[in-house]
């Protein structure tokens, strides 16, 4: 029997801390330094930095170190490794337009499956260290439990809405922009974050009460969708306009989140109507 067939959710998570916390102690190291380079790789929108390759590298190494056959899919090198029963989903900065302009948003984010299903999530926001993390215990903040209660109420409601972005504008722009409209009307107070993990997670803690977004990717909310659903709220993953089985709302390319309790229709029809567009 495998190491990662032995290993119980506890020791899984442990090794996704260690690696989150060692990732985040590099990033830190060029979060604001003045010789920071910044490139791009698909445009404008989608900056990337020595640093996060340093970092996924580096969680890589913790991750095969302690479980030799996983499988690890991380944002900026891709699939690789074993075919064991672990799979880590792994952003070594999500939020790296934050990270490049030195705005302190940003975390470094590891979702882990085993046989297909996720049985921890691990995001750390180095810089405010907090630590998110769930798995079959629960849903905690350090050692503290996270309970994901907030207003329930649109005009009580903050919620964290990167939407429209210019990806979002490719796709039904009017509908995208009467909807934005609609919801700056109907909602206490929108914010755009920059970062899928920690949005989630604040869900998680009640901080805000509701976010969404669109063409996202497992690494972005594998970690935090686990933390939001073992923390009482609500994750959904969709896909053509409808919410896909919990088991894989993970790999969907949409989703919404939202605290205990809340039922934002609004919301909801956003993710119906934008979720339809085709494939990118």
């Amino acid at each position: 029997m495998s190491s990662a067939e032995r290993a119980d959710d506890a020791a899984i998570t442990e090794v996704a801390i260690r690696a989150a916390r060692e990732a985040g102690a590099i990033a830190l190291r060029g979060f604001r330094a003045p010789e920071l380079r910044v490139e791009l790789k698909s445009g404008i929108h989608d900056p990337v930095t020595a640093f996060d390759g340093a970092c996924e590298r580096r969680i890589r190494e913790v991750i095969l170190a302690a479980f030799p056959g996983s499988r690890i899919v991380g944002e900026e090198e891709g699939e690789g490794g074993g075919s064991g029963p672990l799979s880590w989903y792994v952003d070594p900065i999500d939020g790296t337009a934050n990270f490049a302009r030195g705005i302190a948003m940003w975390a470094v984010s590891i979702g882990v499956e085993r046989d297909g299903e996720l049985v921890s999530g691990v995001v750390y926001d180095p810089v405010s260290d907090h630590l998110f993390w769930a798995d079959e215990r629960g849903a905690f903040l350090g050692e503290e439990p996270l309970r994901s209660r907030g207003f329930a109420e649109p005009g009580r409601a903050t919620v964290a809405m990167n939407f429209p972005l210019a990806r979002d504008l490719v796709h039904f722009p009017e509908l995208a922009l009467r909807q934005f409209a609609e919801a700056t009307r109907e909602f206490a107070q929108l914010r755009g974050l920059g970062s899928s993990c920690i949005a989630l997670c604040w869900v998680a803690a009640g901080w805000i009460d509701a976010t969404v977004s669109f063409e996202t990717h497992p690494w972005d909310v594998a970690a935090a969708s686990l933390i939001v659903r073992r923390a009482g709220g609500t994750f959904l993953g969709y896909r053509d306009g409808e919410p896909v089985p919990a088991r894989i709302a993970h790999l969907a390319p949409h989703y919404y989140a939202e605290v205990a309790g809340a039922g934002f229709a609004s919301l909801r029809e956003i993710m119906r109507t934008q979720s339809v567009r085709p494939a990118s």
